[in-house]
């Protein structure tokens, strides 16, 4: 019996909370691990998966460019999205699910970067190489993660590679995040560690419904707005409010499950001598930016088509957070914005997001 399996027996109505201790029990490392049930019917959008866990913090570093975070919590099912869509099972020699959170303090922007990992034992020697999944989660928002195996307790230092920011940089962003960097985290692995993180399985009426689990921060509680971190603790991977964005809001439209927002700004810093368009796709329930997708925009003005299928830039901006952007000419009363996206977002998802974000229909919005 794994402790998942235990976990499933002692479900009751509404949740049931299992937390550490199971060695007490007789359950050893080699059968901790096994994917939790997956929902049946899920719907081709956002649901709430069978159940959901705490997690745990190693440690952070940086280098005044950019910040970086290890977490961890019990290993997880995933899907890799890559053209292709593939699950990736929990292995039972996985140790745990070890997270990246990168972020630029100076405006607590979270950063879409290139990264690779290495941990090493504290002789030096190397146990463990990757690249961490981008990947999107309904408790970690989005993040850099995946399912390790390490030999046995004990000292490690996971040197992590960050940079350069491949995305579009505008305002106090640009000429920044475009050198790679490393830095290290020093933590001391104990299983006791990954198997006293609660678990909590979702009561089975609940399961599928169209909603989510909040996002939590960091040190492992529950997250419920776009509050200032704590101290020491990366900032929650939720974008600014739409309606704190500037510029004038042309609406907001729903589409694969996903909010599309489309905003027209006019500020110099970004429109220059006509109007900027941004484009926030993000999720329905925690308000998470969606990265690494294709858009592209159409204007009709008077039944003509004065711009046909630009594309988009995914870019990160101080105000704007992560948004999709276009220079434009001068947008008038009356005219038709198409905003299609071309590409769903190439990032991994966990239980919740793995059916939602993919058969994208155009959404369109009147410039007023």
């Amino acid at each position: 019996m794994n402790r998942r399996a235990f976990l499933r027996g002692t479900a009751v109505a509404g949740t049931a909370a299992v937390a550490g201790c199971l060695e007490r029990l007789g359950f050893e490392e080699e059968s901790a691990w096994d994917n939790p049930p997956l929902v049946e019917d899920r719907p081709d959008a956002v649901y709430l998966p069978s159940s959901k866990e705490e997690m745990g913090h190693y440690g952070r570093a940086s280098d005044g460019e950019y910040a970086v975070e290890l977490s961890y919590t019990i290993p997880h099912r995933f899907w890799t999205v890559s053209g292709d869509t593939q699950r990736i099972d929990v292995d039972t020699d996985d140790s745990m699910h070890l997270m990246l959170t990168v972020w630029d303090e100076e405006t607590d922007t979270i950063l879409p970067v290139n990264t690779d990992l290495e941990l090493r034992r504290d002789d030096g020697s190397v146990v463990e190489r990757l690249t961490p999944w981008s990947m999107l989660s309904q408790r970690m928002g989005t993040h850099y993660g995946d399912n390790v195996t390490l030999p046995e307790e004990g000292t490690y230092t996971a040197r992590v590679r960050v940079g350069p920011v491949t995305t579009e940089r505008t305002g106090a962003f640009e000429g920044r995040f475009e050198e790679t960097s490393t830095l290290e985290v020093e933590f001391e692995f104990e299983r006791s560690d990954i198997h006293d993180l609660e678990f909590n399985m979702v009561d089975e009426e609940r399961r599928g419904a169209r909603e989510a689990h909040e996002l939590m921060d960091p040190s492992g509680h529950d997250h419920g707005g776009h509050d200032e971190h704590g101290p020491g603790h990366a900032p929650t991977s939720d974008g600014p409010p739409v309606s704190d964005l500037p510029g004038e809001r042309l609406g907001t439209e729903r589409s694969a499950d996903a909010k599309i927002t489309a905003i027209r700004a006019s500020d110099d810093r970004v429109a220059g001598d006509g109007d900027y368009l941004v484009v926030c796709p993000r999720t329905p329930y925690n308000d998470v930016s969606l990265p690494s997708a294709t858009l592209s925009a159409t204007v009709e003005r008077d039944g003509t088509t004065v711009l046909e299928g630009e594309s988009l830039a995914e870019t990160i901006d101080p105000e704007f957070g992560h948004h999709y952007g276009l220079d434009l000419e001068r947008l008038e009363s009356g005219d038709e914005l198409t905003v299609a996206v071309d590409r769903p977002p190439q990032v991994a998802r966990h239980d919740g997001y793995e059916t939602a974000f993919f058969d994208f229909d155009d959404v369109q919005y009147t410039v007023s």
